[in-house]
């Protein structure tokens, strides 16, 4: 008689859809869009893993979380333990499950998405990070006190990640962030509807669990500097995570006019200062029947987004590349087309125009076609002979882009930087010019993505632990 045959798993080939608000109703909301996982749902998405031995998904993590193992948790409802094996490398499991380019990282090498789609790994971490908040987080152990105190300058996404990990490794661990709420660009540059501030509070909450100590107010490079943080502040090591806060601009003529923001200004506004609460929230922010948003990547797309929700009649994106070029993830772009916001590609501002009074009245705009591959292996966008024309607006977001906080690089000795002023650090170690100063994430980088600062930071702290441990 012979051995019967083990039946052969049926694989579903699609992603269990993420439940969202209905478009039209979301926008003219900051309520969040996407809604999250049932337990059912997360259950029957973590079934979809074919658990390989070989792990691949887990080279596109940057802070290499143990992807299969978690999923097997959820699989078989142990949502409690699926959490603490993601926390054993992830300090901020409900942001990432929210805002990680899930599809350029551990998705993309995900062995079912070679035949159907990935498994849905980030909206299971979301699931998984969320169900904690719910029904309580347990603080994980922290290793015997060392006697040893770090500084962390910014307590954006690697700032943060630094921290908790020095955190259980028995550090003294203070953190210094310039504005009045902790949590870097986590905070003032990723909006409402995308990533709830009160889910960040809450994940900040849980460094203070560990002990970590958060002074907000504290203007490094003003207040006090780096140096003076190790000669007399007692610290034995820094490290510096203060982000690309410095917005880029076209400089292209009527730039300053009234009316034009930055993203950063604009989105700060907005998320930050609550501005669409106004007047029960101080900070007003004018803004006119037409907005363009003159870029492509997710900073764009959160700020054409965010107009509609003030009262935007209308919103665009103006890009110099074609749909097919835009750096915004794919999720992004079509939740912003959903809602309303419009596209104008392969097009270009060449002049802001404005009044007599100096408000923006419109742009003049000038068309492209894409010739060959330029450096970033996208192809160059080359202007039409001919084709300007006038656009009528009278608000533009310029989102092209952010350089490095200047303020911490340029008040600290010894500190080598590049011609942009961005921070050198080892990328094996974080390890900056300075004896006990280390460094990651956008102010090394330039504007990168949140798990890639992540990573940066949990590298970083590594390295502290070792330098302090052989001090």
């Amino acid at each position: 008689m012979t051995d019967e045959k083990k039946p052969k798993k049926e694989i579903k080939p699609t992603k269990n859809p993420m439940p969202a608000q209905d478009p039209m109703e979301r926008a003219r909301n900051f309520n969040e869009v996407a809604l999250g996982y049932s337990e059912a749902t997360v259950i029957d998405e973590a079934k979809r893993c074919l658990q390989c031995k070989k792990e691949p998904c887990r080279q596109g993590c940057p802070v290499e979380v143990e992807i299969p193992s978690f999923i097997k948790l959820v699989a078989e409802g142990d949502f409690a333990g699926a959490i603490a094996r993601i926390k054993n490398k992830n300090a901020l499991p409900a942001v990432c499950g929210r805002v990680c380019p899930q599809e350029a990282q551990c998705e993309k090498y995900c062995t079912l998405g070679k035949k159907y789609e990935p498994v849905g790994i980030g909206r299971i971490e979301r699931f998984c990070a969320d169900w904690e908040l719910a029904h309580g987080v347990k603080t994980p152990e922290v290793a015997p006190a060392t006697g040893k105190k770090v500084a962390i300058v910014g307590s954006g996404p690697a700032g943060l990640t630094c921290a908790a990990d020095l955190a259980k490794k028995g550090h003294k661990v203070t953190v210094f962030e310039a504005l009045h709420v902790a949590g870097g660009v986590l905070m003032y540059g990723i909006p409402e509807f995308r990533l709830p501030k009160a889910v960040v509070q809450a994940e900040v909450q849980n460094l203070r669990n560990l002990g970590v100590e958060i002074d907000v107010n504290s203007v490094v490079g003003k207040f006090t500097t780096v140096d003076e943080l190790m000669e007399d502040g007692g610290f034995d090591a820094v490290f510096i995570g203060t982000g690309a806060g410095l917005p880029y601009f076209m400089n292209i003529p009527g730039e300053n006019s009234c009316g034009v923001y930055s993203a950063n200004e604009f989105l700060t506004r907005t998320n930050l200062m609550k501005a669409y609460k106004f007047p029960d929230c101080d900070t007003p922010i004018k803004l006119g029947r037409k907005v363009a948003v003159l870029g492509g990547g997710n900073v764009a797309m959160d700020a054409a987004r965010t107009a509609l929700r003030l009262g935007a009649e209308e919103s665009w994106i103006v890009y110099r590349r074609s749909h097919e070029e835009l750096p915004a993830r794919k999720e992004e772009a079509e939740h912003a087309e959903e809602e309303g916001v419009k596209f104008a590609l392969l097009t270009s501002p060449v002049e802001i125009i404005s009044n007599e009074d100096g408000w923006v009245t419109g742009m003049k705009c000038i068309k492209y076609e894409l010739g060959e591959p330029d450096a970033s292996g996208r192809r160059r966008p080359v202007a039409i002979e001919g084709s300007e024309y006038l656009m009528e607006v009278d608000t533009v977001v310029v989102a092209i882009g952010q350089g490095p906080n200047p303020l911490v690089p340029r008040t600290t000795k010894g500190l080598e930087l590049t011609k942009k002023g961005n921070i050198v650090a080892d990328p094996e170690t974080g390890a900056t010019s300075k004896p006990g100063v280390f460094a990651g994430g956008d102010v090394v980088t330039g504007a990168a993505t949140v798990i890639l600062a992540m990573g940066a930071g949990r590298t970083a702290a590594n390295s502290i632990h070792e330098y302090l441990s052989n001090k």
